[in-house]
């Protein structure tokens, strides 16, 4: 059978999408505005450009990424691959090399026979099967043609990115390499305010020069995602129990724990680059330098990029998708990645991966896998299709609140989300087995 599927945008979603098609023997265009085009958030040339944190979060199965992450590698992910290649030193987290990851996941895609690769922008919504994997920064002109299609408006909310700072420039005698709790390996830097630093840092956050973005409030955050400044309004303590939480990371030269941490974490695999953990912000760029250069390891910091904030679009999905996320009304149109409604990298490659699959399956003839609620990436396409039942749907990471509850009492939460993510990997494998895909790097990684 000759299946053909359009794929709008190559992100994270979109790159993932058009790999799980073409493994398959479907033959897709994807279609990119970059390189003659770009965001405000973007400024690399290639595919799978990570525009905030280069952090893929936790590893380790009583994390929900972590599941999430076991559950792509199994299915082959693309995105999972080329991070697991490119990863650079975060304790328990998967980081990368960010430019390694994006020129791995371009390589890999421009060398796919079934993907033909177009650049330029797409104003309206392409004729036949179509997955549109836009982003949160989707045009303005496909972004009308969308809600024309959707009979409503898209939601909207802000997102923002944190600096980044060379490692030569940190103050390494103010500073320490450590984990939290002294887990994994001494990956992140550590930089400690004591009392009437953090009090005099928190005053001066709170009260900085903000950069103006169009129709942005407090209240349109989101809580996953915040500006560090949103973030100290909200009381003088608020950043201690957050970004700049103290606890598990004693001073090696005190052995006690200071008032308040600030932590750096690698952004390049030469670990000449540093992001400022925690530190989304849409300040005025010389705001950022004044007051961040209150953290005494940061004194002189050399700002390689400055944190700013961006526009974020998404569906009222719920009311619009499917399990599949398809367009109920027109289901030759689906969507993945951030717009749905999905939030987090791994998230957005979770959502591409299954209708990258699920319109494979279809287009081939062949019955849906439906991904059950007991795994995560079943779990998430259903929050998104419908899971949401306020009225007030929200952009949500993967957690073990969407996954079904185990039928059986286990003690301890770090247990009990352990025996929910062996659960999980065991339906999926079973399901894979019966629907004939092939199962890949079951293993869980460190």
């Amino acid at each position: 059978m000759d299946a053909h599927v359009t794929v709008v945008g190559a992100g994270l979603a979109g790159c993932e999408c058009a790999w799980q098609l073409a493994r398959r023997g479907v033959r897709v265009t994807l279609r990119e505005m970059k390189p003659e085009k770009k965001t405000p958030a973007h400024s690399a040339d290639g595919f799978a450009e990570l525009v905030c944190s280069n952090s893929l979060r936790a590893e380790p199965l009583h994390n929900a990424v972590g599941l999430l992450k076991a559950e792509l590698r199994m299915l082959d992910s693309l995105i999972l691959r080329c991070a697991d290649e490119s990863r650079v030193p975060a304790g328990g987290a998967l980081a990368v090399d960010r430019a390694a990851f994006s020129a791995m996941v371009t390589a890999e895609i421009l060398k796919q026979n079934s993907i033909t690769v177009v650049p330029g922008e797409v104003t309206e919504i392409p004729d036949g099967e179509v997955i549109l994997a836009t982003g949160p920064l989707t045009g303005e002109a496909l972004s009308a043609a969308i809600a024309a299609r959707c009979g409503q408006n898209g939601l909207h909310f802000y997102d923002a990115a944190a600096p980044i700072v060379s490692f030569e420039s940190v103050d390494m005698d103010r500073a320490w390499f450590a984990s939290r709790y002294d887990r994994g390996t001494p990956d992140y830097i550590n930089c400690p305010l004591d009392e009437a630093e953090y009090r005099a840092f928190w005053n001066a956050l709170r009260t900085a020069e903000e950069a103006q973005v169009h129709g942005f409030d407090d209240g349109g955050v989101f809580e996953g995602c915040m500006p560090v400044e949103v973030m100290a309004r909200r009381g003088e303590d608020t950043l201690r129990f957050g970004p700049m939480k103290p606890v598990g990371l004693p001073d090696p030269r005190t052995g006690a724990e200071p008032w308040a941490v600030v932590q750096l974490r690698r952004d390049n695999a030469e670990g000449t680059l540093y992001n400022i953990v925690g530190f989304q912000t849409h300040l005025r760029f010389p705001e950022q330098r004044r007051v961040f250069s209150m953290i005494p390891a940061l004194a002189n910091a050399d700002y390689l990029r400055y944190g700013k904030m961006h526009r974020n679009t998404y569906l009222n999905s719920p009311a619009l998708l499917d399990r599949y996320y398809r367009l109920r009304t027109e289901p030759r149109i689906s969507f993945a990645g951030q717009m749905t409604g999905v939030e987090g990298y791994v998230e957005s490659c979770a959502s591409g991966c299954l209708v990258g699959i699920e319109t494979a399956r279809r287009l081939l003839g062949q019955p849906p896998l439906d991904f059950p609620k007991e795994t995560a990436i079943g779990a998430l396409g259903l929050y998104v299709s419908g899971g949401a039942v306020s009225g007030n749907f929200q952009p949500m990471n993967i957690n073990f609140g969407l996954i079904a509850p185990l039928d059986r009492r286990v003690r301890g939460k770090r247990e009990k989300n352990e025996a929910i993510s062996r659960r999980a990997l065991e339906t999926l494998s079973a399901l894979l087995a019966e629907r004939g895909e092939t199962i890949h790097r079951k293993e869980e990684t460190p």
